[in-house]
């Protein structure tokens, strides 16, 4: 007996979506005073769009990119994650027991359409909680959510 499950299409995340994720998430910085790296990726885990502000740290760009790629591939935000990394914690030998580009710092958060994974955003260059603040906002903005 085969059963016939009707799933209903999500639109993926869009590249104008991505632009607009950037620039709202720049306008939240620019607000604070923080330069930023915005990193947007789809579902499959492809850069969508990508902006390091001219004088944020260098390694903002490394940073906002792990952290959505780790939101995306775990599917929850990074500032969820950090106490399961401990050395007590759940997943504390995750980030070196697997050849990917993991990071467990606030910043980085999986985005949702109709209850589904589409994307992730991360957002590098500030004190944690302001990048994870950033990321919200931009996501706010943009996706109503």
């Amino acid at each position: 007996m085969t059963t016939s499950a009707t799933a209903t299409p999500v639109l993926p995340l869009a590249t104008e979506e991505a632009d607009a994720l950037v620039a709202a998430a720049r306008r939240a910085a620019d607000e604070q005073g923080v330069r930023i790296a915005v990193t947007v990726l789809d579902a499959g885990g492809h850069l969508l769009a990508f902006r390091r502000d001219d004088r944020a740290v260098l390694i903002a760009g490394e940073t906002s990119t792990r952290k959505a790629f780790t939101a995306l591939q775990l599917d929850a935000p990074t500032a969820d994650l950090v106490d399961a990394v401990r050395p007590d914690g759940l997943f504390h030998t995750l980030p070196t027991a697997l050849d990917r580009p993991l990071l467990f710092i606030a910043g980085g958060v999986p985005l949702h359409r109709d209850g589904r994974l589409v994307g992730a955003i991360g957002v590098g260059g500030g004190a944690p909680e302001q990048d994870h603040g950033i990321a919200l906002t931009a996501i706010k903005d943009v996706l109503g959510c």
